[in-house]
């Protein structure tokens, strides 16, 4: 599974700083406010994206709306495949949320 997750720092490293907080139970990655977050299991990485509307990707398992411009998106990676170029859009967008650039226009 870290083969998946260096695949989505590698999605966003070209965009800017990421900064990466390992908690004891999942890995963060903030940018102004957090954007996505994964939990590490043996055998697939679970995590969410948070969006400014709702999108829809395969890999999506569960949408919760918090805002009108707060959309979760869960999802489970379980090879590096799954981050396919659909997805690393939506990590993008995400990356753009969590920098606030949706509320600064």
């Amino acid at each position: 599974m870290r083969t998946a997750f260096d695949r989505v720092l590698a999605v966003l490293a070209p965009l800017g700083p990421v900064e990466v907080l390992a908690e004891r139970s999942r890995i963060a990655l903030p940018a102004r406010m957090s954007f996505a977050a994964f939990t590490p299991r043996r055998h697939w990485l679970g995590g969410h994206l948070v969006l400014a509307r709702k999108a829809d990707h395969p890999l999506f398992r569960k949408v919760e709306v918090y805002s009108a411009h707060h959309v979760l998106h869960a999802f489970r990676l379980t090879t590096p495949s799954d981050v396919d170029n659909a997805f690393a859009a939506l990590l993008v967008e995400a990356y753009g949320v969590g920098r606030q650039e949706h509320v600064r226009r």
